[in-house]
Protein backbone atom coordinates (compact mmCIF):
# COMPACT_ATOMS: atom_id res chain seq x y z
CA UNK A 1 0.00 0.00 0.00
CA UNK A 2 1.40 3.45 -1.02
CA UNK A 3 0.46 6.42 1.35
CA UNK A 4 1.13 9.88 1.53
CA UNK A 5 2.83 11.51 4.78
CA UNK A 6 -0.37 13.27 5.47
CA UNK A 7 -2.28 9.48 5.57
CA UNK A 8 0.35 7.81 6.79
CA UNK A 9 0.23 10.13 9.92
CA UNK A 10 -3.49 9.81 10.48
CA UNK A 11 -3.89 5.95 10.34
CA UNK A 12 -0.23 5.57 12.00
CA UNK A 13 -2.03 3.27 14.66
CA UNK A 14 -3.36 0.85 12.09
CA UNK A 15 -0.39 -0.10 11.09
CA UNK A 16 2.17 -2.42 12.30
CA UNK A 17 5.23 -0.71 10.37
CA UNK A 18 6.63 0.60 7.15
CA UNK A 19 7.29 -1.73 4.23
CA UNK A 20 10.40 -0.64 2.35
CA UNK A 21 12.04 -2.35 -0.95
CA UNK A 22 15.29 -2.22 1.04
CA UNK A 23 16.25 -2.94 4.75
CA UNK A 24 18.48 0.33 5.68
CA UNK A 25 15.80 2.52 3.60
CA UNK A 26 13.66 1.99 7.02
CA UNK A 27 15.83 4.47 9.06
CA UNK A 28 16.19 6.53 6.09
CA UNK A 29 12.48 7.03 6.05
CA UNK A 30 11.92 7.27 9.51
CA UNK A 31 14.56 10.10 10.17
CA UNK A 32 14.71 12.22 6.52
CA UNK A 33 10.60 12.87 6.74
CA UNK A 34 8.57 10.91 9.76
CA UNK A 35 10.03 11.88 12.83
CA UNK A 36 11.14 15.53 11.82
CA UNK A 37 7.70 16.50 10.73
CA UNK A 38 6.18 14.70 13.57
CA UNK A 39 8.44 16.61 15.87
CA UNK A 40 8.63 19.92 14.21
CA UNK A 41 4.65 19.91 13.98
CA UNK A 42 4.30 18.69 17.69
CA UNK A 43 7.02 19.18 19.35
CA UNK A 44 9.10 16.50 21.28
CA UNK A 45 7.93 15.38 24.29
CA UNK A 46 9.14 17.57 26.90
CA UNK A 47 10.12 15.16 29.73
CA UNK A 48 9.04 10.97 30.36
CA UNK A 49 5.56 12.09 31.53
CA UNK A 50 4.48 13.32 28.49
CA UNK A 51 6.13 10.81 26.69
CA UNK A 52 4.40 8.06 28.22
CA UNK A 53 1.28 9.69 27.78
CA UNK A 54 1.93 10.57 23.88
CA UNK A 55 2.95 6.81 23.76
CA UNK A 56 0.22 5.28 25.40
CA UNK A 57 -2.91 7.25 24.41
CA UNK A 58 -5.49 5.48 22.03
CA UNK A 59 -5.78 6.16 18.61
CA UNK A 60 -2.71 7.37 17.38
CA UNK A 61 -2.37 11.09 17.16
CA UNK A 62 -5.80 12.63 18.76
CA UNK A 63 -7.84 15.14 16.36
CA UNK A 64 -6.45 17.97 17.69
CA UNK A 65 -2.94 17.00 16.84
CA UNK A 66 -3.65 15.83 13.82
CA UNK A 67 -6.24 19.39 12.66
CA UNK A 68 -4.48 21.71 14.61
CA UNK A 69 -0.74 20.83 13.75
CA UNK A 70 0.24 17.96 11.66
CA UNK A 71 -2.73 18.70 9.06
CA UNK A 72 -1.84 21.98 8.51
CA UNK A 73 2.05 21.91 8.99
CA UNK A 74 2.59 19.59 6.18
CA UNK A 75 -0.22 21.93 4.29
CA UNK A 76 2.17 25.11 5.21
CA UNK A 77 5.19 23.12 3.73
CA UNK A 78 3.86 21.04 1.14
CA UNK A 79 6.13 22.88 -1.96
CA UNK A 80 8.87 21.31 0.48
CA UNK A 81 8.47 18.06 -0.22
CA UNK A 82 7.84 18.35 -4.07
CA UNK A 83 10.55 15.87 -5.54
CA UNK A 84 10.40 17.42 -8.77
CA UNK A 85 10.03 21.06 -7.87
CA UNK A 86 12.08 23.44 -10.25
CA UNK A 87 13.20 25.65 -7.72
CA UNK A 88 13.24 23.45 -4.80
CA UNK A 89 12.80 20.06 -5.12
CA UNK A 90 12.69 17.75 -1.90
CA UNK A 91 16.12 16.79 -0.59
CA UNK A 92 17.92 17.78 -3.47
CA UNK A 93 19.60 21.06 -5.55
CA UNK A 94 17.92 22.48 -8.52
CA UNK A 95 20.11 23.11 -11.33
CA UNK A 96 22.62 20.85 -10.12
CA UNK A 97 25.23 20.02 -13.08
CA UNK A 98 28.56 19.26 -14.03
CA UNK A 99 30.82 21.56 -16.12
CA UNK A 100 30.46 19.17 -19.33
CA UNK A 101 26.23 18.56 -18.10
CA UNK A 102 27.26 14.29 -17.32
CA UNK A 103 25.06 12.36 -15.66
CA UNK A 104 25.18 8.85 -14.05
CA UNK A 105 22.33 6.19 -14.05
CA UNK A 106 19.85 5.89 -11.68
CA UNK A 107 21.56 2.82 -10.41
CA UNK A 108 24.45 5.15 -8.58
CA UNK A 109 21.71 5.56 -5.91
CA UNK A 110 20.87 2.29 -5.47
CA UNK A 111 23.26 0.26 -2.79
CA UNK A 112 22.17 -3.15 -4.53
CA UNK A 113 22.60 -2.28 -7.92
CA UNK A 114 26.47 -2.66 -10.01
CA UNK A 115 27.49 0.83 -10.91
CA UNK A 116 30.73 2.38 -11.60
CA UNK A 117 33.60 0.19 -9.97
CA UNK A 118 31.21 -1.46 -8.13
CA UNK A 119 30.16 -3.84 -10.99
CA UNK A 120 31.26 -7.19 -10.47
CA UNK A 121 33.18 -9.46 -13.24
CA UNK A 122 30.11 -11.73 -14.74
CA UNK A 123 27.38 -9.22 -13.65
CA UNK A 124 24.03 -9.06 -15.42
CA UNK A 125 23.90 -5.52 -15.78
CA UNK A 126 26.53 -2.89 -16.77
CA UNK A 127 25.98 0.85 -16.47
CA UNK A 128 24.51 0.83 -19.84
CA UNK A 129 21.56 -0.79 -18.70
CA UNK A 130 18.95 1.66 -17.99
CA UNK A 131 17.54 1.49 -14.13
CA UNK A 132 14.34 3.27 -14.40
CA UNK A 133 13.24 4.30 -11.10
CA UNK A 134 9.28 5.54 -10.07
CA UNK A 135 9.01 8.72 -8.08
CA UNK A 136 8.47 6.69 -5.13
CA UNK A 137 11.41 4.55 -5.68
CA UNK A 138 13.58 7.04 -6.47
CA UNK A 139 12.27 9.36 -2.61
CA UNK A 140 13.14 6.36 -0.76
CA UNK A 141 16.84 6.17 -2.64
CA UNK A 142 17.59 9.66 -2.08
CA UNK A 143 16.91 9.74 1.26
CA UNK A 144 19.09 6.70 1.49
CA UNK A 145 21.85 8.39 -0.58
CA UNK A 146 21.76 10.79 2.17
CA UNK A 147 21.84 8.40 5.19
CA UNK A 148 24.15 5.47 3.58
CA UNK A 149 26.06 6.86 0.30
CA UNK A 150 29.42 5.34 0.03
CA UNK A 151 32.61 7.56 0.64
CA UNK A 152 36.12 8.53 -1.34
CA UNK A 153 35.61 10.56 -4.67
CA UNK A 154 32.67 12.24 -5.68
CA UNK A 155 31.64 14.11 -9.19
CA UNK A 156 32.85 17.94 -8.98
CA UNK A 157 29.67 20.35 -10.02
CA UNK A 158 29.57 23.88 -10.90
CA UNK A 159 29.65 26.45 -8.11
CA UNK A 160 31.47 24.13 -5.71
CA UNK A 161 34.24 26.44 -4.57
CA UNK A 162 35.88 23.01 -3.18
CA UNK A 163 36.33 21.58 -6.49
CA UNK A 164 39.55 20.21 -7.56
CA UNK A 165 40.13 19.06 -10.60
CA UNK A 166 36.88 17.68 -11.49
CA UNK A 167 36.27 16.25 -8.40
CA UNK A 168 35.71 16.69 -4.80
CA UNK A 169 37.68 13.93 -2.59
CA UNK A 170 37.88 13.26 1.12
CA UNK A 171 34.23 12.40 1.35
CA UNK A 172 32.85 10.36 4.54
CA UNK A 173 29.80 8.00 3.97
CA UNK A 174 26.44 8.99 4.91
CA UNK A 175 26.22 9.55 8.93
CA UNK A 176 24.54 6.77 9.53
CA UNK A 177 27.43 4.30 7.35
CA UNK A 178 29.52 5.46 10.44
CA UNK A 179 26.83 4.08 13.25
CA UNK A 180 25.32 0.85 14.68
CA UNK A 181 22.07 2.12 14.14
CA UNK A 182 19.53 1.06 16.79
CA UNK A 183 16.28 1.63 16.18
CA UNK A 184 13.17 0.73 18.96
CA UNK A 185 9.87 -0.43 17.26
CA UNK A 186 6.52 -0.77 18.83
CA UNK A 187 3.02 -2.63 18.22
CA UNK A 188 2.21 -0.17 15.38
CA UNK A 189 3.76 2.34 13.64
CA UNK A 190 2.10 5.19 15.78
CA UNK A 191 3.80 3.57 18.66
CA UNK A 192 7.41 3.27 16.66
CA UNK A 193 7.28 6.79 16.04
CA UNK A 194 6.67 7.98 19.81
CA UNK A 195 9.21 5.12 21.06
CA UNK A 196 12.03 7.01 18.43
CA UNK A 197 11.22 10.48 19.62
CA UNK A 198 13.69 11.42 22.56
CA UNK A 199 12.58 13.65 25.26
CA UNK A 200 14.57 16.80 24.68
CA UNK A 201 14.70 20.80 25.36
CA UNK A 202 12.77 22.68 22.60
CA UNK A 203 16.30 24.32 22.50
CA UNK A 204 17.92 21.42 21.09
CA UNK A 205 15.18 20.49 18.35
CA UNK A 206 16.43 23.08 15.67
CA UNK A 207 14.91 22.92 12.00
CA UNK A 208 14.72 20.20 9.43
CA UNK A 209 16.20 20.76 6.29
CA UNK A 210 13.05 22.00 4.41
CA UNK A 211 13.41 25.13 6.57
CA UNK A 212 17.15 25.29 5.79
CA UNK A 213 17.04 25.63 2.19
CA UNK A 214 17.15 25.82 -0.48
CA UNK A 215 20.49 24.53 -0.80
CA UNK A 216 22.89 25.27 -3.14
CA UNK A 217 26.41 23.38 -4.79
CA UNK A 218 28.22 24.52 -2.20
CA UNK A 219 29.12 22.50 0.73
CA UNK A 220 31.03 22.64 4.42
CA UNK A 221 32.17 20.11 7.42
CA UNK A 222 30.17 21.55 10.00
CA UNK A 223 28.30 20.59 13.10
CA UNK A 224 24.64 19.66 13.53
CA UNK A 225 22.06 22.63 14.64
CA UNK A 226 19.60 20.65 16.60
CA UNK A 227 18.49 16.97 16.68
CA UNK A 228 16.33 17.58 13.09
CA UNK A 229 18.96 18.90 11.62
CA UNK A 230 21.24 16.06 12.37
CA UNK A 231 18.07 13.54 11.43
CA UNK A 232 17.51 15.52 7.89
CA UNK A 233 20.86 15.89 7.25
CA UNK A 234 22.17 16.38 4.03
CA UNK A 235 25.25 14.56 3.08
CA UNK A 236 25.33 15.10 -0.48
CA UNK A 237 24.12 17.30 -3.24
CA UNK A 238 21.48 15.45 -5.55
CA UNK A 239 19.63 16.32 -8.65
CA UNK A 240 17.10 13.47 -9.92
CA UNK A 241 16.32 13.96 -13.46
CA UNK A 242 12.94 13.27 -14.04
CA UNK A 243 11.03 11.68 -17.51
CA UNK A 244 7.70 10.82 -18.34
CA UNK A 245 6.84 7.09 -19.05
CA UNK A 246 4.14 5.48 -21.81
CA UNK A 247 1.19 6.44 -18.86
CA UNK A 248 2.71 10.01 -18.29
CA UNK A 249 3.69 9.18 -15.10
CA UNK A 250 7.45 10.61 -13.62
CA UNK A 251 10.67 7.96 -13.50
CA UNK A 252 13.86 8.71 -12.57
CA UNK A 253 16.76 6.70 -14.78
CA UNK A 254 19.78 9.54 -14.56
CA UNK A 255 21.34 11.43 -11.63
CA UNK A 256 23.70 13.83 -10.43
CA UNK A 257 25.79 13.14 -7.18
CA UNK A 258 28.62 15.59 -5.70
CA UNK A 259 29.62 16.34 -2.39
CA UNK A 260 27.82 16.98 0.31
CA UNK A 261 28.05 18.54 4.20
CA UNK A 262 30.89 16.30 5.81
CA UNK A 263 29.19 16.28 10.32
CA UNK A 264 31.98 16.94 12.37
CA UNK A 265 31.84 15.97 15.22
CA UNK A 266 29.30 12.99 15.74
CA UNK A 267 26.85 14.78 17.45
CA UNK A 268 25.91 14.02 21.19
CA UNK A 269 22.31 13.97 20.48
CA UNK A 270 22.61 11.14 18.24
CA UNK A 271 19.74 8.68 19.57
CA UNK A 272 20.02 6.39 17.43
CA UNK A 273 23.06 4.13 18.42
CA UNK A 274 24.84 2.63 21.58
CA UNK A 275 28.37 4.10 22.55
CA UNK A 276 31.72 2.59 23.27
CA UNK A 277 33.81 4.30 25.91
CA UNK A 278 37.81 3.49 25.39
CA UNK A 279 40.19 4.53 28.23
CA UNK A 280 42.12 7.89 27.12
CA UNK A 281 46.15 7.16 25.66
CA UNK A 282 48.89 9.39 26.63
CA UNK A 283 48.36 11.09 23.71
CA UNK A 284 44.89 12.18 24.35
CA UNK A 285 44.25 15.80 25.38
CA UNK A 286 41.25 14.69 27.97
CA UNK A 287 41.44 13.02 31.10
CA UNK A 288 37.68 11.47 29.69
CA UNK A 289 37.27 8.30 28.57
CA UNK A 290 36.67 8.59 24.34
CA UNK A 291 33.02 8.36 23.41
CA UNK A 292 32.55 7.14 19.76
CA UNK A 293 29.21 5.35 18.40
CA UNK A 294 29.90 1.32 18.17
CA UNK A 295 29.46 0.04 14.66
CA UNK A 296 27.77 -3.91 14.04
CA UNK A 297 29.50 -6.80 12.96
CA UNK A 298 29.01 -8.07 10.02
CA UNK A 299 27.58 -11.55 10.26
CA UNK A 300 26.98 -11.30 13.97
CA UNK A 301 23.12 -11.75 15.31
CA UNK A 302 21.64 -8.51 17.19
CA UNK A 303 21.53 -10.17 20.49
CA UNK A 304 25.49 -11.05 20.94
CA UNK A 305 25.66 -7.23 20.82
CA UNK A 306 23.42 -6.95 24.62
CA UNK A 307 26.45 -5.54 26.69
CA UNK A 308 26.04 -2.52 24.58
CA UNK A 309 22.35 -2.61 24.12
CA UNK A 310 21.63 -3.15 27.96
CA UNK A 311 24.49 -0.99 29.37
CA UNK A 312 22.41 2.23 31.00
CA UNK A 313 24.67 4.28 32.43
CA UNK A 314 27.88 6.58 30.81
CA UNK A 315 31.08 4.36 32.03
CA UNK A 316 34.00 6.26 33.46
CA UNK A 317 36.34 3.68 32.02
CA UNK A 318 36.50 1.16 29.33
CA UNK A 319 32.51 -0.04 28.82
CA UNK A 320 29.19 0.70 27.11
CA UNK A 321 26.33 2.86 27.06
CA UNK A 322 23.13 2.29 25.25
CA UNK A 323 20.99 4.67 23.17
CA UNK A 324 19.56 7.32 24.42
CA UNK A 325 15.79 6.09 23.19
CA UNK A 326 16.37 2.48 25.24
CA UNK A 327 17.64 4.06 28.34
CA UNK A 328 14.45 6.68 28.25
CA UNK A 329 12.31 3.40 27.36
CA UNK A 330 13.66 1.93 30.87
CA UNK A 331 12.86 4.89 32.36
CA UNK A 332 9.22 4.98 31.59
CA UNK A 333 9.14 0.89 32.47
CA UNK A 334 10.54 2.04 35.91
CA UNK A 335 8.00 4.12 36.21
CA UNK A 336 5.50 2.25 35.33
CA UNK A 337 4.27 3.87 32.08
CA UNK A 338 5.23 1.27 30.37
CA UNK A 339 4.12 -2.48 31.28
CA UNK A 340 6.81 -5.35 32.06
CA UNK A 341 5.57 -7.09 28.98
CA UNK A 342 5.56 -4.83 26.71
CA UNK A 343 6.58 -6.18 23.44
CA UNK A 344 9.65 -4.06 22.78
CA UNK A 345 11.30 -5.09 19.28
CA UNK A 346 14.83 -3.48 18.28
CA UNK A 347 15.99 -3.45 15.28
CA UNK A 348 19.47 -3.27 14.08
CA UNK A 349 20.88 -1.46 10.87
CA UNK A 350 24.40 -1.35 9.39
CA UNK A 351 26.52 -0.89 6.27
CA UNK A 352 29.75 -2.82 5.64
CA UNK A 353 32.17 -0.86 2.99
CA UNK A 354 35.26 -2.02 1.35
CA UNK A 355 38.19 -0.19 -0.88
CA UNK A 356 37.92 2.97 1.02
CA UNK A 357 34.42 2.68 1.85
CA UNK A 358 34.00 3.25 -1.95
CA UNK A 359 31.57 0.35 -2.22
CA UNK A 360 29.03 -1.59 -0.43
CA UNK A 361 30.12 -4.95 0.86
CA UNK A 362 27.10 -5.84 3.04
CA UNK A 363 24.53 -4.52 4.90
CA UNK A 364 23.24 -5.34 8.27
CA UNK A 365 20.07 -5.97 10.07
CA UNK A 366 18.40 -8.00 12.48
CA UNK A 367 15.82 -7.74 14.88
CA UNK A 368 14.84 -9.44 18.36
CA UNK A 369 12.43 -8.81 21.10
CA UNK A 370 13.93 -7.08 23.98
CA UNK A 371 12.40 -7.73 27.38
CA UNK A 372 11.98 -4.27 29.49
CA UNK A 373 12.68 -5.64 32.33
CA UNK A 374 16.50 -6.63 31.24
CA UNK A 375 17.07 -2.78 30.83
CA UNK A 376 17.37 -2.20 34.29
CA UNK A 377 21.03 -2.97 35.78
CA UNK A 378 20.12 -4.63 39.01
CA UNK A 379 17.24 -6.99 37.55
CA UNK A 380 17.97 -10.81 37.36
CA UNK A 381 16.77 -10.29 33.55
CA UNK A 382 19.74 -7.95 32.71
CA UNK A 383 22.15 -10.61 34.57
CA UNK A 384 20.15 -13.72 32.62
CA UNK A 385 20.06 -12.23 28.77
CA UNK A 386 24.07 -11.50 29.21
CA UNK A 387 25.01 -14.79 30.73
CA UNK A 388 23.04 -16.17 28.00
CA UNK A 389 25.23 -14.19 25.62
CA UNK A 390 27.88 -14.88 27.52
CA UNK A 391 27.76 -18.63 27.27
CA UNK A 392 26.63 -18.91 23.74
CA UNK A 393 30.27 -17.15 22.91
CA UNK A 394 32.01 -19.78 25.31
CA UNK A 395 30.04 -22.40 23.97
CA UNK A 396 31.49 -21.63 20.31
CA UNK A 397 35.00 -20.96 21.43
CA UNK A 398 35.07 -24.59 23.27
CA UNK A 399 33.23 -26.09 19.84
CA UNK A 400 36.39 -24.37 18.40
CA UNK A 401 39.31 -25.15 20.58
CA UNK A 402 37.57 -29.12 19.92
CA UNK A 403 38.47 -28.52 16.56
CA UNK A 404 41.52 -26.97 16.66
CA UNK A 405 42.74 -30.13 19.21
CA UNK A 406 41.62 -32.51 16.85
CA UNK A 407 43.51 -31.12 13.89
CA UNK A 408 46.54 -30.84 15.78
CA UNK A 409 46.37 -34.73 16.92
CA UNK A 410 45.30 -35.90 13.04
CA UNK A 411 48.60 -33.63 12.19
CA UNK A 412 47.03 -30.41 10.54
CA UNK A 413 46.76 -26.63 11.82
CA UNK A 414 44.05 -25.16 13.53
CA UNK A 415 41.29 -23.10 11.52
CA UNK A 416 42.36 -19.63 10.99
CA UNK A 417 40.00 -17.51 12.94
CA UNK A 418 39.92 -15.13 9.48
CA UNK A 419 39.88 -17.57 6.99
CA UNK A 420 37.13 -20.68 6.53
CA UNK A 421 34.18 -21.69 8.66
CA UNK A 422 34.99 -22.63 12.24
CA UNK A 423 32.67 -24.67 13.46
CA UNK A 424 31.80 -22.31 16.56
CA UNK A 425 30.04 -20.27 14.25
CA UNK A 426 27.68 -22.91 13.14
CA UNK A 427 27.34 -23.54 16.47
CA UNK A 428 26.20 -19.79 17.44
CA UNK A 429 23.63 -20.20 14.18
CA UNK A 430 22.20 -23.48 15.50
CA UNK A 431 21.44 -21.27 19.05
CA UNK A 432 20.33 -18.75 17.52
CA UNK A 433 16.48 -19.57 17.51
CA UNK A 434 16.86 -20.71 20.89
CA UNK A 435 17.87 -17.23 22.19
CA UNK A 436 15.29 -15.43 20.18
CA UNK A 437 12.83 -17.74 21.55
CA UNK A 438 14.89 -17.06 25.08
CA UNK A 439 14.25 -13.65 24.61
CA UNK A 440 10.40 -13.71 23.83
CA UNK A 441 9.19 -15.81 27.24
CA UNK A 442 11.69 -13.22 29.31
CA UNK A 443 9.36 -10.85 27.89
CA UNK A 444 6.38 -12.48 28.29
CA UNK A 445 7.18 -14.15 31.53
CA UNK A 446 6.90 -10.38 33.37
CA UNK A 447 8.06 -10.47 36.95
CA UNK A 448 7.56 -14.27 38.03
CA UNK A 449 11.25 -15.22 38.90
CA UNK A 450 10.27 -19.11 39.00
CA UNK A 451 9.47 -18.91 34.95
CA UNK A 452 13.09 -16.95 34.51
CA UNK A 453 14.80 -19.92 36.62
CA UNK A 454 12.79 -22.32 34.73
CA UNK A 455 14.14 -20.20 31.61
CA UNK A 456 17.44 -20.05 32.62
CA UNK A 457 17.71 -24.12 33.16
CA UNK A 458 15.81 -24.82 29.73
CA UNK A 459 18.62 -22.62 27.92
CA UNK A 460 21.74 -24.76 29.38
CA UNK A 461 19.68 -28.13 28.63
CA UNK A 462 19.23 -27.32 24.88
CA UNK A 463 22.23 -25.54 24.69
CA UNK A 464 24.25 -28.35 25.82
CA UNK A 465 22.56 -30.57 23.61
CA UNK A 466 23.44 -28.18 20.55
CA UNK A 467 26.83 -28.35 21.71
CA UNK A 468 27.08 -32.50 21.79
CA UNK A 469 25.41 -32.43 18.83
CA UNK A 470 28.40 -29.97 17.22
CA UNK A 471 31.29 -32.33 18.85
CA UNK A 472 29.70 -35.59 18.21
CA UNK A 473 30.73 -34.53 14.31
CA UNK A 474 33.48 -33.03 14.78
CA UNK A 475 34.69 -36.04 16.93
CA UNK A 476 33.21 -39.04 14.19
CA UNK A 477 35.06 -37.05 11.46
CA UNK A 478 38.39 -37.35 13.10
CA UNK A 479 40.97 -39.72 11.36
CA UNK A 480 42.18 -42.54 13.16
CA UNK A 481 45.68 -41.40 13.57
CA UNK A 482 44.09 -38.55 15.83
CA UNK A 483 43.66 -41.46 18.63
CA UNK A 484 47.46 -41.82 18.97
CA UNK A 485 47.61 -38.30 18.62
CA UNK A 486 50.80 -35.85 18.10
CA UNK A 487 53.38 -33.84 20.46
CA UNK A 488 54.07 -30.84 19.94
CA UNK A 489 56.50 -28.30 20.92
CA UNK A 490 54.52 -25.43 22.76
CA UNK A 491 55.13 -21.97 21.30
CA UNK A 492 57.33 -19.57 23.11
CA UNK A 493 57.76 -22.12 26.01
CA UNK A 494 61.63 -23.78 25.34
CA UNK A 495 61.66 -27.48 26.02
CA UNK A 496 57.94 -27.94 26.50
CA UNK A 497 55.81 -30.14 24.63
CA UNK A 498 52.01 -30.73 24.74
CA UNK A 499 50.44 -33.94 23.23
CA UNK A 500 46.95 -33.97 21.24
CA UNK A 501 44.74 -37.41 20.87
CA UNK A 502 41.17 -37.52 20.81
CA UNK A 503 40.45 -39.06 24.32
CA UNK A 504 42.10 -35.65 26.00
CA UNK A 505 40.46 -33.21 23.43
CA UNK A 506 37.17 -34.86 23.99
CA UNK A 507 37.71 -34.57 27.99
CA UNK A 508 39.08 -31.37 27.98
CA UNK A 509 35.64 -30.03 26.18
CA UNK A 510 33.22 -32.28 28.50
CA UNK A 511 34.83 -30.10 31.35
CA UNK A 512 34.51 -26.45 29.47
CA UNK A 513 31.04 -27.66 28.95
CA UNK A 514 30.28 -28.38 32.52
CA UNK A 515 31.62 -25.03 33.35
CA UNK A 516 29.99 -23.15 30.73
CA UNK A 517 26.75 -24.59 31.86
CA UNK A 518 26.69 -25.30 35.72
CA UNK A 519 22.63 -25.19 36.14
CA UNK A 520 22.27 -28.30 33.54
CA UNK A 521 25.81 -29.68 35.19
CA UNK A 522 23.89 -29.45 38.44
CA UNK A 523 20.98 -30.94 37.33
CA UNK A 524 22.42 -33.89 35.95
CA UNK A 525 24.72 -34.64 39.08
CA UNK A 526 21.41 -34.41 41.17
CA UNK A 527 19.57 -36.63 38.80
CA UNK A 528 22.13 -38.83 39.42
CA UNK A 529 22.31 -39.10 42.98
CA UNK A 530 18.54 -38.99 43.07
CA UNK A 531 18.49 -42.51 40.74
CA UNK A 532 22.01 -44.21 42.53
CA UNK A 533 19.62 -43.20 46.04
CA UNK A 534 16.74 -45.51 44.47
CA UNK A 535 19.47 -48.14 42.40
CA UNK A 536 22.81 -48.10 44.08
CA UNK A 537 25.41 -46.14 42.78
CA UNK A 538 26.52 -46.18 39.14
CA UNK A 539 30.10 -47.81 38.30
CA UNK A 540 33.18 -45.31 38.29
CA UNK A 541 35.14 -45.19 35.38
CA UNK A 542 38.43 -46.62 35.31
CA UNK A 543 41.34 -44.72 36.90
CA UNK A 544 42.74 -42.62 34.11
CA UNK A 545 40.25 -42.54 31.33
CA UNK A 546 40.42 -39.69 29.40
CA UNK A 547 36.86 -39.72 27.98
CA UNK A 548 34.10 -41.68 28.09
CA UNK A 549 32.51 -41.38 25.00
Amino acid sequence: MKLGIAEVLARANQFEGLVVEFPTQLPALLRQVLLPVVADATGAPRNLREKGERLTQEGGFTKDELDEKLLPYLGEHHASFDLFDPTAPFGQVAGLRTAKNETKGAAALVATAASGNNVPLFASRTDADPLDLTAAQAAHWLLHAHCWDTAAIKTGVVDDPQVKAGKTTGNPTGPLGQLGVIVPTGRTLYETLLLNLPVTPPDNLGVPQWKRGPYGPGWKPRAAEGLLDLWTWQARRIRLIPHRDEAGQPRVDRVVISAGDRLVPMSELEPHTAWTFTAPTKKSTSALPERRPRRHTQGKAAWRGLEALLAPSRQSTDGFETSILLDQISALQEDDQLPADYPLQVETFGMVYGTQSAVVEDVIHDAIPLPLLALHQDSGFHQLLLEVAEQAERLAQAVNNLSADLRRAAGADPIPWDKGQRPGELLLHALDPLVRRLLAGVRDAGTNEEVLDQGRLAWEQVAHRQAWDMADVLLLAAPASAFGGRTLDQPGKAGKTQTYRLGTAGANFRRQVSEILPRHTDAVRQAAAARAAETGPALDPAPGADFDY
